[in-house]
């Protein structure tokens, strides 16, 4: 018995009227402008031939024209053909007729007359750049982008354009990396890594990017470095942060981490005496790893009771409870919390309208949040570099948004008194 598996003729007209189902929604005002485009960019370089030539198509060149006040020649040249070129814009794809001319020179010599409208070798036009580059930062991958663009362009994008667009984008991400620091008014850095999957020899491979975030003097932060090191290792942190300082970088007043051992050695090196804030949330995620899930929940509410209070005052009091009560219960919790020592309450020494952002480093754990759901469509990246590019475009090209810093003012200076540690 044989099993006929050929879709009825019902079902097969009925799938390829859903391929085409948008196909009947005309717009005479789309076709209308699309077909006067041609004629328009046309146009539009024929004048300018036109004005490089000091005359219009099928004229003779005046003889008072030929010569300028001093007497020497003026430009000349003569038209010959036209060449037949194809151009991808917000209008779709159209063939241009664009003329040709050669233009008199030195010593008998002549050379090709260029458009400065249409340069040389354009295939799309800068808006279309912009489009098929900015729906790709906005969540989809290189293939959906065709997808969804197919209307706009009449199905003229291909995977491969998207990709080779954005490649462009890579001459903007080496002048940002090379751009100089020095007049930069930072006075904050907010430094932590961030976990992202890239195809390394054709394996999706976890790496780590390192970022670090600038806050200016009027509150506002500012992306400084993104860079895939290999790791988090004193080296690698050390790296970027020689690279910073090379650009320009001032010493900042203050620098908010995560606590790995990495990045605490690479600072301690280059900026040992600057105040550290060591970020809360990290911290209790190290208590909760030192302590039995069934004590998960108390730990965790006593510690918020502490981190949280409104005040120096409540914060140094319920340090000591925390300490005497987890020294007994789970010593491991309480050596934990002693590791960080005064650097997990610099931020008492700041107003309390401030505690909200100094505490953490939740600025770049949001970054990492917002890239992440950017990412999702393609799971991998095709490699370190492009992650790291693509962390900073989203940026550059705002599609993600950093806020100003909560209760700030200018000149808001850390107080000289740390909060009293001794339990």
């Amino acid at each position: 018995m044989t099993n006929n598996s050929t879709k009825s003729v019902a079902l097969q007209s009925e799938a390829e009227t859903a391929i085409h189902v948008l196909d009947d929604w005309f717009d005479p005002i789309e076709a209308g402008l699309r077909d006067r485009v041609r004629e328009f960019i046309q146009a539009m370089i024929e004048g300018e031939l036109e004005a490089a030539l000091s005359r219009p198509r099928y004229a003779r060149r005046r003889k008072e024209a030929c010569e300028n006040a001093d007497g020497a020649s003026g430009v000349t040249g003569h038209r010959h053909g036209h060449r037949l070129r194809s151009l991808l814009g917000t209008f779709g794809r159209v063939e241009i007729a664009v003329p040709r001319a050669r233009l008199d020179a030195t010593e008998g010599r002549t050379t090709e007359w260029k458009s400065t409208a249409l340069r040389a070798y354009q295939r799309r036009t800068k808006q279309a750049d912009s489009l098929i580059a900015g729906a790709y930062l906005a969540g989809t991958n290189t293939r959906r982008v065709r997808r969804a663009l197919t209307a706009v362009f009449g199905g003229a994008v291909s995977k491969d354009t998207v990709s080779r667009v954005w490649r462009k984008v890579k001459g903007d991400w080496d002048a940002w990396n090379a751009r100089s620091l020095a007049a930069a008014p930072i006075i904050r850095l907010i430094l932590d890594g961030t976990v992202v999957r890239v195809r390394l020899d054709r394996k999706a491979t976890s790496i780590v990017l390192l970022v670090v975030l600038g806050v200016r003097e009027d509150g506002h932060k500012v992306l400084l470095a993104v860079k895939n090191m290999g790791g988090e290792t004193s080296e690698a942190w050390r790296m970027v942060l020689d690279d910073l300082v090379k650009r320009g970088l001032r010493r900042p007043e203050l620098l908010i981490v995560d606590g790995g051992a990495g990045l605490e050695q690479a600072l301690a090196a280059l900026w040992g005496d600057v105040p550290t804030q060591r970020c809360t949330v990290h911290k209790h995620r190290n208590l909760l790893a030192h302590a039995p899930q069934r004590l998960h929940d108390e730990v965790s509410a006593d510690y918020n009771d502490m981190i949280y209070a409104t005040s120096s005052a409540e914060i140094e009091a319920r340090r000591r409870a925390f300490l005497r009560k987890w020294r007994l219960k789970c010593k491991a919790v309480a050596d934990s919390l002693d590791e960080a020592g005064d650097r997990l309450f610099t931020f008492t020494q700041l107003p309390c309208n401030q505690w909200k952002s100094v505490r953490t480093t939740n600025a770049i754990e949001r970054l990492h949040e917002e890239f992440k759901r950017r990412i999702k469509t393609q799971t991998v990246l095709p490699s370190a570099e492009t992650a790291a590019m693509l962390f900073w475009a989203l940026l550059a090209a705002g599609q993600i948004t950093m806020r100003k810093v909560d209760g700030w003012s200018l000149n808001q200076k850390l107080a000289a008194k740390p909060i009293d540690l001794a339990a």
